[in-house]
């Protein structure tokens, strides 16, 4: 599929990295949600984010995507400081996320869902009039966004009416419906059975790989099955970054982390 024009273009043969992070920290008025942060992730790289609740995830997360705006620090972009730029501007230059609590419009049909999110990073999109061209093309993207999810089958049906599976499947394809660079996914497994995280997770193993993805996520069979490379986080600082391997040998990280998880796997 052609892909969306962009505000800059953006290659992935680039040498700059997707994301580049440079000191940067969040207050929120005495609280230090995340300090001097220093963080690369290259284009295609499946990144996972993790630390226990707390540990400023996904404050960090609103930092990249411009909810929130860092109080030190720069933020790049396929080598582009966006430090200054809203969510709009950032979305047209490839970033797409989810949050941990849906943001989805129930009453609406799954594909006007993914409609909505192609419309979404384009400039001009609130016009009264679309012309039939381009409003086709919009809705073939939504279709190929649905097949891309495995809700092919579901286009017609009311959001509010899916699962939570399935709706965790819609949050991602909506992200993907705008033909991202990036994607930032906020715990995509959270609430799912152990059938909906196994199908969660390979929609995620076949993403394009030219997609940088990066994650948090509690579910370390989810996380480290599909990351390439973890950065582990605590109170708001980076501790350790490492391979799914290293980070699984890494003894701060057992006695952080590894170790409760552990302990509530066995309890469940």
């Amino acid at each position: 599929m052609t892909e969306p024009a962009t505000e800059t273009a953006i290659h992935t043969e680039s040498v700059a990295p997707a994301l580049r992070l440079r000191g940067v920290g969040r207050r929120f008025g005495g609280l230090h949600a995340v300090k001097d942060v220093d963080l690369e992730v290259p284009v295609g790289e499946r990144r996972a984010i993790l630390g226990p609740n707390g540990a400023g995830k996904t404050t960090l997360f609103n930092v990249i995507s411009g909810d929130f705006r860092p109080t030190s620090g720069t933020i790049e972009l396929f080598g582009q400081d966006v430090t200054p730029l809203p969510p709009p501007r950032r979305a047209r230059l490839g970033l797409a996320r989810t949050y941990q609590k849906s943001r989805l419009f129930l009453g609406l049909s799954v594909e006007d869902n993914l409609y909505l999110a192609v419309l979404g990073v384009r400039r001009g999109h609130l016009r009264p009039v679309i012309l039939p061209g381009r409003d086709r093309t919009f809705r073939e993207q939504a279709r190929w966004a649905a097949e891309a999810v495995g809700l092919a089958d579901k286009l017609d049906v009311l959001v509010g009416s899916l699962s939570h599976g399935e709706q965790r499947q819609l949050e991602v394809g909506m992200a993907r419906a705008s033909d991202p660079k990036l994607m930032l996914l906020d715990e995509p497994a959270s609430g799912l059975s152990r059938g909906e995280r196994g199908a969660l997770t390979d929609l995620l193993l076949k993403l394009d790989p030219s997609i940088t993805l990066i994650l948090i996520e509690h579910d370390m069979d989810v996380a480290l099955r599909v990351a390439e490379r973890v950065t582990m986080m605590h109170e708001g600082s980076v501790i350790v970054e490492g391979s799914p391997a290293e980070i699984r040998a890494n003894q701060l990280v057992h006695d952080l982390y590894l170790g409760s998880y552990g302990e509530e796997d066995r309890a469940s």
